[in-house]
């Protein structure tokens, strides 16, 4: 099945051919914005344009597809297939993964238990289709300073929202996996607590990251990095967007077991490196503190500059400078 198809399958039949045009620069499509009384928006290369009824694109709001409570409700049947009870827990959670690997964010009128959690969501008025692009050989640029004699070392990726990390990330999986020229393969685990990593649909990965790789989906990081570790013995543990003592904690306890770890954080330097790492807890005989050098043997920095995501410097575990980008490279291996 095409990326076209899969998008297109996510709407009802009557609703199919208005993206006909729409999809042509399919490869380019990052978001479908939907919300009950507004205009539907698709982010192109960085781009907002507007969706008219007729299926044509535009910039402007003139003849723009408004989409009404009964086109919401038929959407989110649909994408259910007309069982929303099937689907009760991924909803709980605020979004649905789909064949592919797309994710459709949702937002509504939130239920709460006695306890003050989020029960179940009713009244759904929003969603964000956020279009699911692998890119094979991201993590190319990359390989050569993660690798000491055949080790993976512990990766920590860098970068600010939007920059492409969990892609590379995903690229870093499936070649650890699969094994590449500076290692052999090796077995992977991956905690994918919002389904982007593996885009797993019903258990089964989307996304290609490798043969060697077992997928936790949906699960909580730290819970989840636990269990792949009691019962799965993964030599590389991937989990995404750590932060807190909680995760740091995790982390220290799987590099104690053997294993080693490659993870994402928000940020954009050491500084917030060790604003997040360089925490501490108070516990029975003194305090727990961790440091980045305590965990991490590379860091890899990403930014965007004129819509492309790209590597912006790798640091090593003391923060000597490898790899700038457009500067010389000097790989490791």
């Amino acid at each position: 099945m095409t990326k076209r198809e899969e998008i297109v399958r996510i709407f009802p039949d009557h609703m199919k051919a208005r993206w006909n045009h729409a999809l042509l620069q399919v490869d380019k499509l990052q978001e479908i914005r939907l919300g009950v009384g507004q205009p539907v928006r698709l982010i192109i290369g960085g781009e907002e344009r507007f969706l008219s009824g007729k299926g044509y694109l535009g910039n402007g709001l003139e003849d723009a597809w408004y989409m009404t409570e009964r086109e919401m409700e038929e959407i989110l049947k649909n994408v259910c297939r007309y069982s929303m009870y099937a689907f009760e827990h991924e909803i709980r959670q605020g979004f649905l993964t789909v064949p592919g690997g797309h994710r459709i964010g949702m937002a509504g009128q939130v239920v709460l238990n006695e306890n003050g959690m989020i029960r179940n969501m009713t009244h759904i008025r929003f969603m964000n289709i956020r279009i699911s692009h692998e890119i094979l050989g991201a993590a190319d640029e990359a390989m050569c300073y993660l690798y000491e004699n055949n080790r993976f070392l512990n990766t920590l990726l860098v970068s600010p929202p939007g920059c492409g990390k969990t892609t590379l990330l995903r690229d870093i999986i499936r070649q650890v996996s699969e094994g590449n020229a500076y290692g052999t393969g090796r077995q992977v685990g991956v905690v994918d607590e919002r389904s982007e990593i593996a885009g797993s649909f019903m258990g089964i990965p989307q996304n290609k990251i490798g043969f060697r790789t077992d997928v936790l989906d949906g699960s909580p990081k730290v819970q989840g990095m636990m269990l792949l570790m009691r019962s799965m013995a993964p030599v590389v543990v991937a989990v995404d967007e750590i932060g807190g003592y909680d995760d740091v904690h995790a982390v220290f306890q799987i590099l104690q077991s053997g294993s080693s770890v490659v993870a994402t954080m928000h940020g954009d330097s050491m500084e917030d490196v060790r604003n997040r790492i360089g925490c501490e807890e108070q516990q029975d005989g003194g305090t727990a503190r961790y440091c980045p050098e305590m965990l991490f043997e590379r860091y890899v920095f990403l930014e965007k500059r004129k819509g492309i995501c790209r590597i912006r410097r790798i640091l090593d575990q003391n923060q000597k400078q490898l790899y700038q980008e457009a500067g010389a490279v000097r790989c490791s291996a």
